[in-house]
């Protein structure tokens, strides 16, 4: 779930800076605040908790990992993307 929250993220963070001419306030308002609330990272660190304490570090640190990973590349990709569309609406 955190890596479709983070492509939201990523979407909104592109038109917030690239379309619409915002308050400075907006993007850390919205970004953090309000589309931060929907991720579940709180719950991430607790999650890495369990297999750790139960003596399945590699999985805890692989989930680390891979998590991390997905939601760079979630944000990543879907910025991309969103440029892309509005290039091409745009022309």
């Amino acid at each position: 779930m955190n890596a479709a929250d983070c492509a939201v993220i990523g979407v909104f963070m592109v038109i917030i800076t690239d379309v619409w001419a915002a308050h400075r306030l907006v993007r850390p308002f919205f970004g953090t605040g309000v589309l931060g609330g929907f991720t579940t990272f709180s719950t991430y660190a607790v999650d890495i908790q369990h297999p750790v304490r139960s003596g399945r570090a590699r999985t805890g640190l692989a989930y680390l990992a891979a998590t991390l990973l997905a939601a760079l590349a979630a944000v990543w990709v879907a910025a991309a993307a969103t440029r892309r569309l509005i290039s091409w609406r745009t022309t």
